[in-house]
C-alpha cells in the first residue's frame, strides 16, 4: 500500500493494479498509459522510494472500513481505477468490501491493518529493485501493466545483507557467466532452445559420464527412444488428457504426432516388446532423452526454463515385493551424485493430486511404500499434499546451492497406472501374468537446468574434473614455447584438457586472462623451468604460485581427476 500511494503521488493519474508478496519481497502493478509516454525506468525508482519515506514521515493515520460492493464500484469508478473495477467484479456482490484509506489514497484492503504507517514501520528498511512488464492476472491474453518489485526488512543491517547477497547472485547469474565463459548461447531462430558451444558441451558430457558410471554401478541399461510418436500412444499414456497444452504437434502421412515431453511412454513400449519372466525383474531402463515442452515466452529463463532439455530419465519395472528396495537404491544413487557436488538437500513427499488416475487403493499402497522407505532410511522429509504426478506419488529432492537457494531436481515417482494402460505384464512363478509396478526416477532432472545451477553454485569456477579447460600453460617468451608444447602433450596424454597461451601479449595479461576464464590451473614456464624440467603453477583463487616437477604436477592432476576432488 505504501508503494502504491507513493507511485500515485509521484505520477498523478497512474492507475492501480494489484499487489502481492513474493518469496523475497513484494510487488505492485501499475498502469501508466496516458500518464507517461514510456513506463518509468529502473533509475526513477529512487524518487518513488523518497515518496515512500515522505509518507512514512507524515505518519498519517490509516483507516479501514467495510463498504457495500456497489459503493466500492462507484468509488473506484469516480477515480478512474478501471483495474480496481475488474478486481471488484471478481468479488461476490453480496459481500462487503474492505477499504484501505490514508489521506487521499484509497485501495481495496483487509481487516487488521496497522493504525498508522509511521508507527508500524519504525526502523523499516526497504529498497525498490526493478520494474518489468507483467500481464494482468498473469494471463498472456490480457494487457501488460508495469510491476515494481521491492524488498523490506526490519533493520538496515538486514537490508544491507540482502543487497550484498543479491549482488553476489547477479555476479553468479548463469546467463551472464555462460556468455563470458563461452558455454552456451540462444538464438531468435530457436527461442527458448539452448545451443551448447564447445566448452559447454564438455560440461554436459562430464555430467553424463558421471551419471553413466553410476548407472553401471546400480545395474541400469541405457536406451534411446524416438523424438516423436503418434497421438494414439499419448492418449494411451494419459499425457494427451493431462499434458497436451505443453506439447508440440505435427502431422505426417495423415497421422497426428507429438514431440515427446517425457521419455516414459517409449520405455513402456520397450518393456512390452517381448515377454518377461519374474526372474528378470527388476529391469532398469535409463535414457538421456531430449524432450520438448511448450513454455510461454515470458517464462523462459536461461537454462532454468527452456523449451527443450535433456532429461536423465529412468524407469524401473519391478515386482511388488521389490519396490521398496528399489526406491531405497534410487535414493542412494541420487545421494551419491549430490554429495559429490557438496549439495545439501531436503526431501519432500508429494501425494495424490485432484486430476489423478487410478483407484484409492492403488494410491494408498503407493504413498505407503514411499513413506515406508523414508522412515526405514531415517530421512527427514516434509509433506506436499496434492502435488504428486497424475499417475502416482513422488519424492522430490530440493538441493541448496552456495547462496542457500533451493532447487527441485531429483525425483522418485511410483506408478501403478501406466503399466496397466500399456498392458505390461510378466510371468510369475506360478506361470500367471502379473502387472509390474514402475518407478520413474531422475537425478539431475533436466541436465540443462542442473548445469545452470552448477554454474551459479561454483560461480563458473568448476572443480578440475568438470572444468572445460583444466590447465593452461603460459610460456614467458618465444624461447619457451617448444617446452610448453611438450608439457601440453604430456598433460593431454594423461587425459587432461590443456591449452597453451603463446600469444604475443605480456605475461601478466595472459595470466589475468586465465583467471578471468576461471581455469583451475595456470602454469608458467621460463628459463628456470626449462632448465629444471618443471613449472610454476597457480590454482584458481590462490594468490601463490608454487613450483612443481612436471611429473609431480601431472600426477597431482590425475589424482584429482580420479577422485573428482
Amino acid at each position: 500500500m505504501l508503494l502504491a500511494a507513493a507511485v500515485q503521488r509521484r505520477y498523478p493519474g497512474a492507475r492501480l493494479g494489484i499487489g502481492g508478496l513474493t518469496n523475497q519481497g513484494f510487488y505492485y502493478d501499475f498502469d501508466f498509459q496516458g500518464v507517461l509516454e514510456q513506463p518509468p525506468a529502473a533509475e526513477e525508482l529512487a524518487s518513488v522510494e523518497e515518496e515512500m519515506r515522505a509518507i512514512l514521515a507524515e505518519n498519517q493515520p490509516i483507516g479501514w472500513r467495510k463498504i457495500p460492493h456497489a459503493e466500492a464500484l462507484r468509488l473506484f469508478e469516480s477515480r478512474g481505477e478501471n483495474w480496481k473495477l475488474e478486481e471488484l467484479r471478481g468479488h461476490a456482490e453480496a459481500e462487503d468490501v474492505a477499504l484501505y484509506e490514508q489521506g487521499a489514497f484509497a485501495d481495496i484492503g483487509m481487516e487488521g491493518m496497522v493504525p498508522s504507517v509511521g508507527g508500524a514501520a519504525a526502523g523499516l528498511a526497504f529498497k525498490l529493485l526493478n520494474i518489468a512488464g507483467a500481464y494482468w492476472r498473469g494471463d498472456s491474453n490480457n494487457a501488460v501493466l508495469q510491476r515494481i518489485y521491492g524488498v523490506a526488512f526490519g533493520s538496515q543491517e538486514e537490508l544491507d545483507a540482502y543487497l550484498a547477497w543479491q549482488e553476489e547472485a547477479q555476479k553468479r547469474d548463469h546467463r551472464k557467466l555462460g556468455k563470458q565463459l563461452e558455454l552456451f548461447m540462444f538464438a531468435d531462430e530457436a527461442p527458448g532452445m539452448p545451443f551448447y558451444l564447445p566448452k559447454g558441451t564438455v560440461l554436459r558430457n562430464e555430467l553424463e559420464r558421471l551419471s553413466r558410471e553410476c548407472l553401471a554401478k546400480f545395474g541400469y541399461d541405457e536406451v534411446r527412444t524416438p523424438f516423436i510418436m503418434n497421438r494414439a500412444m499419448w492418449e494411451q499414456s494419459g499425457h494427451w488428457e493431462h499434458y497436451r497444452d505443453n506439447m508440440y504437434f505435427s502431422e505426417l502421412d495423415g497421422q497426428h504426432f507429438a514431440v515427446k515431453p517425457m521419455n516414459c511412454p517409449g520405455h513402456m513400449l520397450m518393456f512390452k516388446n517381448r515377454k518377461h519372466s519374474y526372474r528378470e525383474l527388476p529391469i532398469r531402463y535409463a535414457e538421456f532423452g531430449q524432450v520438448h515442452r511448450y513454455e510461454f515466452s515470458g517464462a523462459l529463463n536461461g537454462l532454468f526454463r527452456v523449451r527443450t532439455f535433456c532429461q536423465d530419465d529412468a524407469h524401473i519395472f519391478a515386482r511388488p515385493e521389490q519396490v521398496e528396495e528399489e526406491i531405497m537404491r534410487t535414493i542412494e544413487l541420487i545421494q551419491t551424485i549430490y554429495d559429490l557436488f557438496g549439495f545439501s538437500y531436503s526431501l519432500e513427499l508429494s501425494t495424490r493430486p485432484d486430476d489423478s488416475m487410478g483407484s484409492d487403493e492403488q494410491w494408498e499402497l503407493a504413498e505407503a511404500a514411499l513413506r515406508n522407505v523414508l522412515h526405514a532410511a531415517g530421512i527427514p522429509y516434509s509433506l506436499n499434499p496434492g502435488d504428486g504426478a497424475f499417475y502416482g506419488p513422488k519424492i522430490d529432492f530440493h538441493i541448496k546451492d552456495a547462496l542457500g537457494r533451493s532447487h527441485q531436481c531429483g525425483t522418485v515417482q511410483l506408478d501403478f497406472q501406466m503399466p496397466e494402460k500399456f498392458g505390461l505384464s510378466y510371468v510369475d512363478e506360478r506361470n500367471e501374468k502379473q502387472t509390474p509396478i514402475v518407478i520413474h526416477r531422475a537425478v539431475y532432472g533436466s541436465i540443462d537446468r542442473f548445469l545452470g545451477i552448477l554454474i551459479e553454485h561454483y560461480a563458473g569456477a568448476f572443480p578440475l574434473w568438470l572444468a572445460p579447460v583444466q590447465a593452461i600453460i603460459v610460456p614467458v617468451a618465444e624461447a619457451h614455447e617448444a617446452y610448453a608444447s611438450e608439457l601440453r602433450e604430456r598433460l593431454a596424454a594423461a587425459g587432461i584438457r590443456v591449452e597453451v597461451d603463446d600469444r604475443k601479449e605480456k605475461l601478466g595479461y595472459r595470466i589475468r586472462e586465465a583467471q578471468l576464464r576461471k581455469i583451475p590451473y595456470a602454469a608458467v614456464v621460463g628459463d628456470k623451468e626449462l632448465a629444471s624440467g618443471g613449472l610454476q603453477a597457480r590454482a584458481f583463487g590462490d594468490g601463490v604460485q608454487r613450483p612443481y616437477e612436471a611429473g609431480e604436477f601431472v600426477a597431482m592432476l590425475e589424482e584429482q581427476l580420479r577422485t573428482r576432488a
